[in-house]
């Protein structure tokens, strides 16, 4: 008999059935039953999840649960070998990452991946390379600005003389330049001072406020609950929980087994 179970939580508006997911959110992004791994090594083992507009939505769990495993194959750095992507009502599995961004996706990895050499300008350029009119990236531009106003007066600063704070805001300015659908964040917190960790957390607010849903990776899970719409915990490549940020943070498993009591 093929198994039929629900993930157990108030609110839980995920049924799986046979292999078939019924999504009750109004989604711009879902993912069912995603296989995907690196090489011959299988990491995730049929994830589902989903991300609705207006919404952040924060993928927790253990180190080694698969967690940024997820954000590359949806963003087309993976080989998926089972399960769909459907971003803006269009299945994108396998599509090539320059395809996904063109669609409107834009993923920050992990670790401040910026160009030493290279300036402020000179990123926020690189990042708009999906813009073909003048006034168009101009306007990309003067919103990131908005965003992110200490960048207009640092725009010729090489990112080498930059703190890792700093460096992390100009990555995520970056990836605002193609004016996305979708901000997938890669353990945005990571190496950063409790100052510049709040600081980021802001501007994802911030970001999210201005009408584009975030999808984030985060190890700092008690606080990047707090700030989430909704929450999806793995472990082992698999679903454990899922549930409203504030439910997953009063759900006595989650704190005993991931938050730390």
């Amino acid at each position: 008999m093929k198994p039929c179970w629900s993930i157990i939580l108030e609110d839980k508006n995920i049924l799986v059935d046979e292999g078939k997911v019924e999504i009750k959110r109004d989604n711009l992004l879902f993912i069912e039953g995603l296989v995907s791994g690196y090489g011959k090594m299988e990491i995730l083992h049929g994830v589902s999840l989903s991300v609705g507009k207006g919404e952040i939505v924060g993928l927790i769990g253990p180190n080694g649960a698969g967690k940024s495993t997820v954000l590359k194959a949806v963003g087309g750095l993976l080989k998926i070998t089972s399960g769909k992507v459907v971003f803006l009502g269009e299945e994108i599995t396998n599509h090539p990452p320059y395809q996904i961004v063109e669609k409107g996706m834009a993923f920050n990895p992990q670790g401040r991946v910026v160009f030493p050499e290279m300036t402020v300008q000179e990123h926020l350029d690189l990042g708009a390379w999906t813009i073909k009119e003048r006034k168009q990236k101009e306007e990309a531009l003067e919103r990131v600005y908005q965003l992110f106003p200490w960048l207009r007066e640092k725009r010729k600063r090489r990112a080498a003389q930059m703190s890792g704070g700093e460096q992390q805001m100009l990555s995520l300015a970056r990836a605002m330049m193609i004016q996305p659908k979708l901000l997938l964040l890669d353990e945005p917190s990571l190496g950063l001072s409790p100052k510049w960790v709040q600081t980021v957390f802001e501007k994802i607010v911030e970001i999210k406020n201005s009408g584009i849903p975030c999808l984030i990776v985060e190890q700092k899970a008690a606080m990047i609950l707090e700030y989430s719409d909704y929450g999806y915990v793995l472990e082992m490549g698999k679903n454990r929980f899922e549930g409203k940020g504030h439910d997953l943070l009063q759900n006595p498993d989650v704190r005993r087994l991931y938050l730390g009591g």
